[in-house]
């Protein structure tokens, strides 16, 4: 097929990766950083380096996606093992869908779109009720 098939292979398994890394660690830095090593390893161990760049893309795009989702269920009372458990299922279907070609480069961009929806919407931190005591 050529070497755009396999850059948009490790650009979506570099998105499954960055999501699964976000359930895992679920500190942002720390997850979009093992993310993009491992998803850079391999590229370049099996490929070459237009494919590490996009697994590191790819990385990337899926942690930072999958970080408002992850942190939005623990704040509302899911577990850490539930979340990561269902986050898992996910990256493997993830991984599994970038084999269909072009869709592995529309991957990343859906789970990055998905998170920066899901942040925007997220409700605005508040006193809460201690407002009102101010009476």
């Amino acid at each position: 097929m050529g070497s755009w098939y396999t850059i948009g292979i490790l650009a979506g398994i570099g998105a499954s990766i960055g999501v699964l890394a976000v359930a895992l660690f679920r500190r942002l830095v720390v997850a979009a950083v093992l993310a993009a090593v491992v998803a850079g390893a391999i590229g370049i161990a099996v490929w070459h380096w237009p494919q590490a760049l996009a697994g590191v893309i790819g990385a990337l795009c899926g942690a930072v996606g999958a970080w408002p989702l992850v942190t939005g269920a623990l704040r509302r009372g899911g577990t850490r093992g539930g979340t990561a458990a269902l986050l898992a299922v996910a990256a493997v279907v993830g991984v599994g869908l970038a084999f269909i070609p072009v869709v592995g480069y529309l991957e990343p961009i859906a789970v990055l779109a998905l998170g920066l929806r899901l942040w925007r919407r997220a409700p605005d931190r508040h006193a809460g009720l201690r407002t009102l005591a101010r009476d």
